[in-house]
């Protein structure tokens, strides 16, 4: 196997006029950070990103007996170094290092014993600590109360193993500066599921001494929280005569005041032909699947970087070639997954860069026919799947498509993350910086949309008319209909989050937006909601275009917003 310095084009001058990797300061700054490895001969001891592109296409690669020279070799790696196809944060980071733990995430299904519960803090914490977020449902604990009958004692229920689990996540900083990802459901005919929807039901102190204090710690925050609804649930809502048709009703209408006001639970979905056992999420819920000690394998296409549908579709081809070499190479954070991947071997290729190919083509966020060819080549992946898994005598993978938020990912991207529009065309983004020696510092950076910027530096857009979640916000209903669209190409989920202007809490408001939901939410797998300034400390607030372009590249403290990096005294 060869090593980076042997790389084509890794060590050398980057030909004028062709931008190679990130390019705008925080998104180099964030590629830099968080999954640049270590070399010597860089001028600042740190890879650029043509060695990154042969580093992870030699090491994944070439667990399927791919060399440097071979036709999809060459291939996949120009896919990553223009940014076409962007593997998961875990492939960035993890490839090429002894412990190349390369899944994004694993998922559980939490088990009512004791040994259950001792099995899941070992197998989350193993997790967490290699670098994986994790999923867990937790529907099959009884509920709190009930009567063990070995002890004599009564349950805790599900909420405190879930907050176990949670404050595991709060102190296993991945790899010294990652937060955890933790997703937790409950089924909504669980009998705890109401105080599930509460539980991130903060009192006002508690929210005004997290806006003083990034780091005040909040019940449950580390982790996403969704309940879980099934096609039997549609019925016992429509059915006045159904046993559980009350709980139906409550649970909905619980659920969808918190996420009004607060921003959680959201809903996971398994209905409408969905199998209803594939309730288990990873930390972002793209991934579905029933069995317990499943994985993420995580990479995206960016279809704002290809020329035509034909250059997309061969794309799409190699991208699946690539995760499924993956699941050949990636070592696991305990032992019970390896047998779930081997007989799964589950892909979540994905898509990015959509809005932006909007914008491109002058069409509105919302379903087109043109769209929609290019998706049909990317649900072509689990046919290309089958084709490389006879080939390399595998198995085949069960699903292949999941659109990952791609947070990072976009970033280092330059582009809109998977299906999201636009959040905003300049804002604040906050972020912790680990300190070993004390505590963690809360920094920020102002940064300018990579999108936006092109949109108004080459096409003299003006900034306050460009499109983004903002303005979507006030036509909710569209976000929700191009989401329930694109999931019909997408055998996994679909994360986006749905922003809102603010949060909802009357009557009317609820009532409006609960009723047009349900409308989606069976041709959909899932939906969360982000009403602004609906938590405090909130990594990321817009500001205007030309404050963030006054200021871009300079790091900020927090704490009366003190320069600490860039070009100071801007």
């Amino acid at each position: 196997m060869s090593t980076v310095a042997e790389a084509p084009g890794a060590q050398e001058q980057v030909p004028q006029g062709q931008a190679y990797g990130p390019q705008a300061p925080f998104a180099r700054n964030v590629y830099k950070g968080k999954y640049a490895a270590k070399e010597a001969s860089r001028p600042d001891g740190k890879e650029e990103w043509p060695d990154t592109s042969f580093r992870v296409t030699d090491a994944v690669m070439g667990a399927l007996g791919y060399e440097p020279g071979d036709e999809e070799f060459e291939a996949v790696y120009e896919l990553i170094l223009e940014r076409k196809f962007v593997p998961g944060g875990r492939y960035l980071y993890a490839s090429g290092r002894p412990l190349h733990q390369v899944n994004n995430c694993t998922l559980y299904r939490a088990e009512d014993s004791r040994e259950g519960w001792a099995d899941l803090m070992h197998k989350t914490s193993m997790a967490l600590m290699t670098g994986a977020g994790v999923g867990v449902v937790y529907s099959d604990l009884r509920e709190a109360g009930a009567p063990i009958r070995k002890t004599g004692g009564v349950a805790s229920g599900p909420l405190a193993l879930m907050q176990m689990v949670n404050e595991v996540g709060r102190h296993v900083m991945q790899g010294g500066a990652r937060r955890s990802a933790i997703w937790a459901g409950l089924h909504w005919w669980h009998p705890d599921v109401l105080d599930f929807a509460r539980i991130k039901n903060w009192d006002e102190e508690d929210r005004e001494r997290k806006d003083r204090d990034f780091s005040h710690p909040l019940r449950m925050e580390q982790t996403n929280i969704s309940v879980i609804l099934d096609h039997d649930f549609f019925e016992a809502y429509e059915d006045p005569e159904h046993e559980l048709h009350a709980q139906a009703r409550a649970v909905y209408w619980e659920t969808t005041r918190r996420m009004l006001k607060t921003a959680e639970p959201g809903f996971s979905v398994d209905a409408n032909g969905n199998d209803a056992s594939e309730c288990l999420r990873n930390a972002c819920t793209e991934i579905t699947s029933s069995d317990d000690s499943d994985v993420c394998n995580l990479g995206s296409l960016n279809l704002s970087r290809f020329a035509d549908r034909k250059e997309f579709a061969a794309a799409v081809r190699l991208a699946t070639l690539f995760l499924l070499a993956g699941t050949v190479y990636s070592d696991v954070p305990h032992e019970e997954i390896r047998a779930t991947r081997e007989r799964n071997r589950r892909l979540g290729l994905g898509i990015m860069g959509v809005h932006e190919w909007l914008l491109a083509r002058g069409h509105r966020y919302e379903p087109n026919t043109d769209l929609g060819l290019w998706l049909d080549e990317y649900a072509r992946s689990g046919r290309y799947a089958d084709e490389w898994a006879d080939r390399h005598g595998l198995s085949r993978p069960v699903k292949t498509r999941a659109i990952a938020p791609t947070g990072t990912i976009g970033i280092i991207a330059e582009t809109t993350t998977g299906i999201e529009p636009i959040f905003c065309a300049a804002y604040k983004r906050r972020f912790r910086e680990a300190n070993p020696h004390g505590p963690d510092r809360v920094l920020f950076q102002y940064v300018i949309d990579p999108t936006a910027r092109r949109l108004v530096e080459e096409g003299g857009v003006d900034p306050n008319r460009i499109e983004d979640a903002y303005a979507l916000a006030e036509d909710v209903e569209r976000r929700v209909a191009f989401q329930a669209w694109v999931q019909e190409y997408v055998d996994h989920g679909i994360s986006s989050t749905i922003n809102l202007p603010h949060p909802i809490t009357g009557d009317e408001g609820v009532t409006e937006f609960g009723e047009m939901l349900l409308d989606y939410l069976p041709h959909m797998r899932g939906v969360t909601v982000y009403p602004d300034g609906a938590r405090g400390g909130q990594p990321i607030t817009p500001v205007p275009y030309a404050v963030a372009a006054a200021q871009e590249g300079v790091t900020y403290e927090e704490d009366g917003e003190r320069c600490v990096g860039g070009a100071c005294g801007v």
